[in-house]
């Protein structure tokens, strides 16, 4: 969920354009080396010295470094509050001999793996913002070197409050979400019906109606394109984009490019978030306009994940920092500011009806996991990439 970011670069333009956020990770160095997984069990998962535990009470007193993006920290337009502030403020109060530093990397995930890469160590306990593909793309990356730790989930009293939908399906058990967005259509109603199912947008009614994005480097549009292959399947995906294509889909760079193609009513219909009444309430737009659709009943699940870095000297400080995220006062404020849901169930969180009422869940939500994706993203990629090119 990188729409913040694109605000941010556009100048605050519109507040109604933009959100959700995606972490992403950051590089520094630990006074722990990175080391190889140490141990290897029956189902693959990986142990090292580092994830050891022992009877001695938790230590909650310290720094506890804190990687994550830019908009966690700094909102990028007047109308929205970025939550890091309330955070640190909050866990330091609940931990008084404890500190929260922020750090931002410069280039994200890759950062990270790079480091690991040349043997160096990373300066942050904790990561907030992991995807599932991030995942994939560390393990192809790294192979057995850890960037990240398993996590002990028993150390954490609010792991449980965690819907289970929102699972990464890591088998290392390295990410555990702390919100989601769900990736649907937006439309305008004045000019389109919303579509039953995905067959649908192939069909004249729908003809130059939609605008998406590349599946490369945006979440948007890599998560549309993994909808259609959970639909359509590894076989078939590209043949439904290729009658897409014909349909006359228009296919731009980045979220905010397809956006603001829609605010300026160059189509009816665009691939989006199912929180955009959110931003048009707040705006007082026009909600014919901001009309969420979700074909086949579903849309695509995005949640954001955070998780202990290995080789953390701060690991008793980095599960009660998640722990913290998932409280309920929390989970409202990164929910309201990242205009994303919270990964907690309904009844550990108290919404107002600024959000509650025009942020839509579908009622059946898509994703892929880790063993879908992994071996398989970047191939599917490509060729759609190719495929589109093409056209």
């Amino acid at each position: 969920m990188r729409r913040r970011r694109f605000l941010q670069a556009a100048g605050g333009a519109s507040a109604l354009g933009l959100a959700g956020c995606l972490v992403q990770d950051e590089g520094s160095t630990s006074t722990t080396p990175p080391t190889d997984d140490a141990t290897t069990s029956g189902d693959g998962a990986t142990s090292t010295t580092s994830e050891t535990t022992t009877e001695a009470s938790p230590d909650r007193s310290g720094t506890v470094r804190v990687a994550t993006y830019e908009s966690f920290l700094n909102a990028p337009s007047e109308s929205y509050d970025a939550p890091g502030k309330f955070v640190k403020e909050r866990f330091e109060e609940e931990y008084p001999d404890a500190t929260v530093e922020y750090t931002v990397p410069s280039n994200g995930l890759n950062e990270y793996i790079q480091r690991r890469k040349q043997g160096a160590s990373v300066d942050a306990d904790v990561y907030v913002g992991l995807n599932v593909d991030d995942l994939v793309r560390i393990d192809e990356n790294l192979g057995s070197k850890r960037l990240f730790q398993t996590l002990d989930l028993d150390r954490m009293e609010r792991a449980s409050h965690v819907r289970e939908e929102l699972g990464f399906g890591d088998p290392k058990g390295r990410a555990l979400a702390y919100d989601t967005g769900y990736i649907s259509l937006v439309y305008d109603e004045r000019d389109v019906d919303a579509p039953e199912t995905l067959d649908d947008l192939t069909t004249s009614p729908y003809k130059s109606k939609l605008l998406a994005q590349t599946a490369q480097g945006t979440d948007t549009g890599q998560a549309f394109l993994l909808w259609t292959i959970a639909e359509k399947g590894a076989d078939g995906y590209l043949d439904y984009w290729e009658d897409l294509l014909e349909n006359d889909v228009k296919v731009l760079g980045s979220w905010w490019d397809s956006y603001k193609a829609y605010l300026d009513d160059q189509r009816p219909m665009v691939v989006s978030y199912s929180t955009d009444q959110v931003y048009a309430n707040r705006d007082g737009q026009n909600m014919a306009k901001h009309q969420v659709g979700f074909p086949n009943d579903q849309g695509y699940a995005n949640p954001e994940g955070m998780g202990v870095v290995q080789g953390s000297d701060e690991v008793d400080l980095a599960y009660a920092f998640m722990d913290f995220v998932l409280r309920g006062d929390v989970q409202q404020t990164i929910a309201l500011s990242n205009v994303q849901f919270p990964a907690v169930e309904d009844e550990h969180v108290d919404l107002p009806t600024e959000f509650s009422d025009y942020a839509y869940r579908p009622e059946n939500p898509v994703s892929l996991g880790y063993d879908e994706l992994k071996g398989n993203l970047s191939g599917w990629v490509e060729d759609w990439s190719r495929l589109v090119a093409s056209n």
